[in-house]
């Protein structure tokens, strides 16, 4: 059985990921890249689905013991988990080298005291859990193959099959190391290379702390922001720049319900505001390469701009439920692709121009081509923007006027105003300023409710969106004007949940509401930063310090934050790790600590 969201912890190679229960068990592993199938899908069905449990050995009838500590060793992606038993004390590095040929997965058992009996049990199951590869020996080594696919096994270990599963029984002293590796490659290919655990244990920590020594942050929060950066750095897909929102698909919104979703793919929304964030903490290397996939993937259609793409910019995602698969803690359906590819969302306009702005104004070099889309993004926009969408949360329901959207095309047209008033691009300035401001007007006229002083989710409706909260951060309106600190102040009496934390919107429980989905979901906590970071606009930086502090203790014991925060069930709900989480998490720590707002 699949453990707690939170119970996970984050490997990778910055092409793919792995996620590594409390217990030693990897759970899930698609190879090669993030959105390939999975050879491990337990997490989303059972053991009979794929899984690699490396720990402590136990009887068959008991539950695998849970290591009694783990952690990060030091700013990296090596994982280090270490288990008391009655015999002793072990300890498992796991960790994934940055790619030079095969991928690869490295478990490095070290015993620290005692004589500990150790098991490894490795079941691999291709396609989601569906095909049983043929398991047989190769010039000593251990292979899996099925279809286009072959995962090679290497150990020091002996080995044995029971059950189609793959064993090594063995006991650890003091001081030894014993290294278990999986490998990747095409089953038409000559075999991978032998691995080098050892060397590669090196090499992977020196590369984490040369990356970790660029970021510019030195404030109170750093070891947060830091571990946030490190989990974006993670999601980004290296032979790109594409950035995942997440490496899982389908960890539910609501343990048991349908919202469900495939997140391994790029948005652009949630790659833009990564950009963001790596460009204020230093990385400018990740935010050229951000800038020259978006140019790749959107090419010379702009007008056909989509609001997400494969992680090399493909287009076709297509939606399909994987039925063999019983979902996590039987949250169905499990879905691969995303049929959310092809929404209208004019928000994203308002996000990709920002970002674009942002790299100009912190001096990425110029690129002719990213002033050109920027312009077209306009051109397009000047006939679209008063169009209804479907909005940043991607209804599934009838298409509205949604106040975010209007807002972010406010966004786009006045960051490309900047553009071509500081003489780096030429356009209709006059006619773009007047569009600037019919944007403004109409939103003021239509997305506000006087009587209770709050901007709405849409034209005409009576709910409100957490969206809204953007509004001063994107220079919309001033922090201080009332119709502000009105939505701030309506939004934490109506969408604020018992223990502080802010829902998107209003749902539906079993009725379909605005999203068009049955059922409820978590608090948003990517909503929960930016009332933090509102409530510091407004002057109440107290009240945001805590708030920001309460959304850090939510993380894991690592440091790792899914989509939502059950507050029913006190558990986190959504994929995991969740780049549109950790991006907010450190924007808000830049703000408070330039304000002063933090404590000790």
């Amino acid at each position: 059985m699949a453990g707690r969201i939170e119970d996970y912890a984050l490997i990778g190679d910055m092409q793919t990921a792995a996620l590594v229960c409390r217990d030693g068990t990897v759970d899930w592993l698609c190879l090669p890249r993030f959105d390939s199938h999975a050879i491990f899908a337990g997490l989303l069905g059972t053991e009979e689905h794929g899984f690699w449990r490396l720990g402590p050995a136990h009887a068959a009838d008991a539950e695998p013991p849970t290591a009694a500590r783990r952690r990060y060793r030091g700013d990296s992606l090596i994982l280090e988990s270490e288990w008391d038993t009655p015999r002793g004390t072990v300890r498992v590095i796991d960790f994934m080298p940055p790619r030079d040929g095969a991928p690869q997965l490295i478990r490095i058992v070290e015993g620290v005291t005692g004589r500990v009996p150790m098991r490894s049990a490795l079941r691999m199951r291709f396609s989601y859990g569906r095909v049983v590869p043929w398991v047989h020996k190769h010039e000593g080594r251990t292979v899996a193959v099925a279809g286009p696919d072959s995962v090679w096994f290497d150990t020091a270990c002996e080995t044995y099959g029971k059950a189609l599963t793959t064993y090594a029984d063995f006991t650890v002293a003091p001081g030894e190391r014993i290294a278990f590796t999986i490998s990747w490659e095409p089953s038409h290919k000559q075999p991978p290379a032998l691995p080098e655990p050892e060397q590669s244990l090196e090499a992977t920590e020196e590369f984490w702390r040369d990356w970790v020594d660029q970021c510019t942050y030195h404030g109170p929060y750093r070891e947060a922001v830091v571990r946030s950066l490190i989990t974006l750095k993670a999601l980004t897909y290296a032979p790109t720049g594409g950035i995942v929102a997440a490496p899982t698909t389908s960890l539910p919104e609501e343990i048991g319900g349908v919202r469900n979703w495939d997140y391994r793919y790029t948005w652009l929304r949630d790659a833009a505001i990564t950009l963001s964030s790596l460009l204020r903490t230093g990385y400018r290397e990740e935010a050229r390469a951000w800038r020259e996939w978006l140019l790749r993937a959107v090419a010379g259609d702009p007008e056909n701009l989509q609001i997400m793409y494969g992680i090399a910019g493909e287009r076709e995602l297509g939606e399909a439920e994987l039925d063999w698969l019983p979902g996590y803690e039987k949250s169905a359906p499990v879905r691969v692709g995303n049929g959310a590819a092809h929404q209208l969302q004019l928000d994203v306009y308002g996000e990709v121009t920002e970002a674009l702005h942002l790299a100009h104004m912190t001096g990425l070099s110029r690129n002719d081509y990213a002033s050109l889309l920027q312009l077209k993004l306009i051109r397009y926009l000047e006939d679209h923007w008063d169009q209804p969408d479907e909005g940043i949360w991607e209804v599934r329901g009838p298409r509205r006027h949604f106040v975010h959207s209007k807002v972010m095309a406010w966004v786009a047209v006045d960051r490309t105003i900047k553009l071509i008033e500081s003489g780096d691009a030429d356009g209709p300035l006059e006619k773009w300023r007047e569009l600037r401001d019919d944007i403004h007007r109409d939103v003021c006229e239509k997305g506000y409710d006087k009587e209770r002083n709050t901007f709405t989710q849409s034209y005409g409706s009576q709910e409100l969106d957490a969206s809204l909260l953007l509004i001063p951060q994107m220079g919309f309106l001033p922090p201080d004007d009332k119709r502000v600190i009105g939505t701030i102040e309506a939004i934490q009496r109506e969408l604020s949940t018992e223990d502080g934390f802010i829902l998107r919107y209003p749902t539906s429980g079993d009725h379909a509401g605005v999203d068009g989905l049955e059922g409820d979901e978590g608090a948003f906590l990517a909503c929960s930063f930016w009332m933090a970071d509102d409530l510091a606009m407004i002057g109440r930086v107290d009240e945001a310090r805590k708030l920001f502090e309460k959304l850090l203790a939510l993380r894991n014991d690592l440091g790792l934050l899914a989509e939502e925060w059950d507050s029913r069930l006190q558990r986190q709900v959504g994929n995991f790790p969740q780049a549109f989480s950790h991006v907010p998490l450190i924007d808000t720590a830049l703000r408070l600590t330039a304000s002063g707002a933090y404590g000790g």
